[in-house]
């Protein structure tokens, strides 16, 4: 029994990137019906080359520099993309090393250096006060360590977990992994430092990240913050239930129009904590 375990947990140590990350390599471009998005090109400090999906904004809108997660290609995010252009906020979509077209492997470090790429980029372009950063499951880690090390005017977290060891650690409770696991995206020990207006969205029948690890890490942040629980939501529904009717709120973007797919509107229950609230952003 223990040489099994002990084979068991030797290929689990191996594979371990291969359960994380679930690249799409050749992913789909923007919906020619859809959005004006641009296809860019950028280079990160240690030599690859990332596709951004990239969407002006208009006069007085904000731009989203978003995160996606680790199993869907930037083309499977298509209703975000109409919402945004809708409401005439801009975004830059970064496709992580390895997915998307761009090319190298996925890790942790990796992720981190696209991320830092992706805000030169923008912020050649548009200025920090007018840049927004969003992360959606696995890119929450991403987000919130830019937003600990770059200014923004603000950083939305969407299904956010407090470390991605603490939600393999649930799925694996056999497995020691804490110690083996590389990539460990650790949020609860640096969410602290970020010194920007929070947003944390997290649907309570979340089955991928536990709606707790997001409750968890609004509680860890510095105010001015705000969590919004959406309920019956799941991992994947946040957008199709009303998630950026909260987001463009709080960025105090007026909508047209609700944002929520007919007849899917969640009802919510919402926490803040002011502090000295930013003025260009609603607490």
């Amino acid at each position: 029994m223990a040489v099994a375990y002990l084979t068991v947990i030797g290929l689990l140590y191996v594979n371990q990137r291969s359960l994380l990350y679930h690249p799409v390599a050749a992913g789909a471009g923007p919906d020619r019906d859809g959005p004006p998005i641009q296809i860019v090109r950028f280079r990160t400090t240690d030599g690859e080359t990332l596709v951004g999906w990239w969407l002006p904004a208009q006069d007085g809108r904000p731009t989203i520099l978003f995160f996606n997660g680790n199993a869907a290609g930037l083309a499977m995010q298509r209703g975000r993309w109409t919402r945004l252009s809708d409401a005439g906020v801009g975004v830059l979509a970064v496709a992580y090393r390895g997915y998307d077209g761009s090319t190298g492997r996925p890790t942790e470090a990796g992720l981190h250096q696209d991320a830092r790429a992706a805000y030169a980029w923008i912020t050649a372009r548009v200025p920090p006060s007018d840049l927004v950063i969003h992360g959606f499951s696995l890119g929450t880690g991403v987000a919130t360590r830019l937003a600990s090390e770059r200014p923004a005017r603000a950083l939305v977290l969407e299904a956010p977990f407090t470390s991605a060891s603490d939600v393999a650690a649930r799925a694996y409770p056999w497995a020691p992994v804490h110690l083996l696991m590389q990539d460990r995206f650790l949020s609860r020990d640096r969410i602290d430092r970020v010194r920007m207006p929070l947003l944390v969205l997290h649907g309570d029948r979340d089955t991928v990240v536990p709606f707790a690890q997001g409750r968890a890490l609004y509680d860890l942040a510095r105010p001015p913050k705000r969590f919004v629980r959406m309920i019956g939501s799941d991992h994947n529904t946040l957008t199709r239930d009303g998630g950026y009717d909260h987001i463009l709120e709080f960025l105090g973007v007026p909508a047209r129009e609700t944002t929520v797919y007919e007849g899917r509107a969640s009802e919510t229950e919402i926490v803040r904590a002011c502090g000295d609230a930013a003025a260009a952003v609603v607490c």
